[in-house]
């Protein structure tokens, strides 16, 4: 396989092709003649045919000369192109932000996070991966994305877990339902109503499932599905009861279209943070998508 073109001496060719003169072109690249003459001499031996016929003070193209000013002049323009876009990257404000998170987090955390990041940083690109927590380890460990917005996993990972905050899981029910009225769980009651849940294939899912079993608790699931918002639709038409974070059903426990009651004396907890791969130096965009994150996650901490 044959070695590539010396860049240098392709744009000392071009540029003497442009000026006709080998002194122009010596000082429009801040170079000496001889140093020209001996790139020219270079490309020539390197490509193994001549350029350049010279006529005098002047040169001349020669068949193979004119071959290569075509394809030399699309290479060198390539190249100050990506030069440009680099210097462009490497200005305030300009770079890339990779982030991952759950719906959950898509929905509620990250709009106003990034309504605020975008102030800060308003040329650096966002691209936003959704998925859950396995999801988010496997990209984040092949590079695919800079950080996520999920909870923490389970057992060992060479991730950096940052914290966030600490949610408890509740029933939810819609304000007529007999616990709302009454104000406490049935716990006789429990396998009798039926259940809408988050997909069976989140962590979520698995999290609630295992308290229940530990509970000797079998749940009647009655849907699942993968939206918040529908699951919120049908607790309050009355169609079952579901297990959410209160924070995610502010709104409506703020207006009385929903009601929250807990799952008993044992709590299910959750801690929520932000994933990113250890020992990776961060840049500004990314420390300062952590503090606002840090910052507007306290108003979803337990008990806030």
């Amino acid at each position: 396989m044959s070695e590539p073109i010396d860049s240098r001496q392709l744009r000392a060719f071009v540029t003497l092709v442009n000026t006709g003169s080998f002194t122009k072109t010596a000082k429009q690249l801040y170079l000496s003649q001889s140093a020209i003459s001996h790139s020219i001499k270079a490309l020539e031996s390197d490509v193994g045919c001549r350029l350049l016929d010279r006529v005098g003070k002047k040169v001349a193209l020669t068949l193979a000369g004119e071959q290569l000013l075509k394809h030399a002049q699309s290479v060198l323009a390539e190249m100050d192109a990506v030069r440009e876009s680099l210097n462009h990257l490497g200005k305030w404000g300009h770079s890339r932000l990779r982030i991952g998170a759950s719906n959950t987090a898509c929905q509620y955390i990250l709009p106003p996070v990034l309504r605020e990041l975008r102030k800060s940083f308003p040329q650096c690109q966002l691209s936003i991966s959704p998925g859950d927590v396995r999801l988010m380890v496997d990209m984040l460990e092949r590079g695919e994305i800079d950080l996520a917005i999920t909870l923490e996993p389970e057992g060992r990972t060479p991730l950096e877990f940052l914290p966030l905050f600490t949610d408890e899981m509740c029933f939810i029910v819609e304000p007529h339902h007999p616990w709302a009225v009454k104000g406490h769980v049935d716990r006789a009651e429990i396998t009798k109503q039926n259940y809408i849940l988050y997909h069976r294939h989140s962590f979520t899912f698995r999290l609630v499932e295992e308290y229940f079993r530990h509970e000797g608790i079998a749940l009647n699931l009655f849907v699942e599905l993968g939206s918040m918002e529908a699951i919120k639709e049908l607790v309050q038409v009355g169609l079952g009861v579901s297990i959410m974070a209160p924070w995610t059903v502010r709104d409506e426990l703020r207006d009385k279209t929903l009601a929250a009651l807990p799952l008993g004396k044992r709590k299910l907890k959750r801690n929520w943070g932000i994933l990113r791969r250890r020992g990776k130096r961060p840049g500004l965009p990314e420390e300062t998508f952590v503090t606002l994150s840090q910052s507007i996650c306290t108003r979803f901490a337990e008990g806030a």
